[in-house]
């Protein structure tokens, strides 16, 4: 402890005052929410009148954002526990197809084939874990020979089963199952008729809403996200997430299990994979064993926007779901301006560039801080 006697006034450095925007600069979301600030009222100002900000068009930018922030949150965790994982993008097709082809072709039903499909991706989770946890080797190089074999599996698997590399469920899906209204159902669909009766959100010429009501994509975003942050926040495992992702050496010298943490977070990952591609098959209706493409790189984007350090220890589940709502807001944005969507990918660049030189100065400002 440091302590400075001025005119025998003596200060601790743990009672210093820090001045308000520093506090509020150092929480991990705050640069994704000034984004997300700005993204809004650009957009609004832009084509603000054009409907993309009522009823449809928000329930688009949503479902869009919902569908990365599922995977973005569980990445956020794997990158403050000190980790990456390339290998989400091909575990989505992978997973796709663990559910698609023993209801298509062998008559599964809609539980067992689900049951299946997180089984394979608790069982390549606890893999990546085990590899990168027991050799030592960079969690990058193991996932991203893991995305390679994934994809191969998807590629070769698919053609040898079906003779193509899509797999159609039409007709094969249940009626009114409880299971896939859960993935690929809208909630809250009588509210939205009711506004649609008054007035107050666009209709079809037959009166019925444009948005029939909230994705479960958006649900499954939303519970997700919460469930991640009290994790991280309020429980003993969360402690040990940060601990093992600032210092796995101190961390294991306290008592942290760090190997069962680093492997759970791989675990998680692969199932967030799989609860994106089980939400895409049953909404969509098919698979598909390319599905998932570059989806590991999109994750990445909106972690280190919400505010993760690529070095670890640091970041938050809000920050990448607020990462996720402006890569959604974005893409469905540009379409709106009838700008070349090939510029969303400049934007992703410059993003990202932008978010890394942010959270360099947020570094810098906590350490000072300390």
């Amino acid at each position: 402890m440091n302590l400075e006697k001025n005119n025998n006034i003596t200060t601790d450095e743990r009672i210093r005052k820090i001045s308000w925007y520093k506090a509020l600069l150092t929480r991990p979301e705050s640069g994704a929410l000034l984004g997300v600030i700005f993204v809004m009222a650009f957009f609004l100002i832009i084509v603000g009148d054009s409907g993309m900000f009522g009823a449809y068009g928000s329930m688009n930018f949503l479902r869009l954002s919902a569908e990365l922030g599922i995977l973005a949150v569980f990445g956020a965790m794997l990158m403050i526990g000190g980790e990456f994982d390339l290998s989400i993008g091909s575990m989505i097709g992978f997973a796709g197809l663990c559910l698609s082809i023993p209801i298509a072709y062998y008559d599964w039903p809609v539980w067992q084939a689900l049951l299946f499909a997180f089984s394979m991706a608790i069982l390549v989770g606890f893999f990546n874990g085990l590899i990168v946890t027991k050799t030592g080797l960079p969690s990058f190089v193991v996932t991203l020979a893991m995305l390679f074999i994934l994809r191969g599996l998807c590629l070769a698997l698919t053609r040898a089963i079906t003779n193509k590399t899509q797999v159609p469920l039409v007709d094969r899906l249940p009626d009114n199952s409880i299971l896939v209204t859960m993935f690929s159902g809208k909630a809250f669909g009588p509210i939205f008729v009711w506004m649609a009766d008054r007035g107050w959100i666009h209709t079809l010429p037959d009166g019925s809403p444009m948005a029939e009501g909230i994705p479960a994509s958006i649900l499954w975003w939303i519970f997700v996200t919460a469930l991640t942050t009290w994790i991280l926040l309020k429980t003993r495992f969360g402690n040990w997430i940060f601990a093992s992702g600032g210092d796995k050496v101190g961390a294991r010298n306290i008592g942290v299990p760090v190997d069962r943490v680093k492997i759970t977070l791989f675990i998680g990952t692969a199932c967030a994979a799989t609860l994106f591609a089980s939400i895409q098959v049953l909404s969509m209706q098919s698979a598909d064993s390319l599905r998932g493409m570059l989806k590991e790189f999109e994750v990445i984007i909106a972690c280190v926007v919400g505010g993760c350090l690529l070095t670890g220890g640091y970041g938050s589940a809000i920050g990448a779901s607020l990462g996720a709502l402006i890569f959604g807001t974005v893409y469905l944005g540009i379409y709106y301006t009838n700008v070349d969507t090939d510029y969303f990918k400049v934007f992703l660049g410059i993003m990202l560039l932008l978010a890394v030189l942010f959270n360099n100065y947020i570094r810098k400002i906590i350490t000072q801080i300390k």
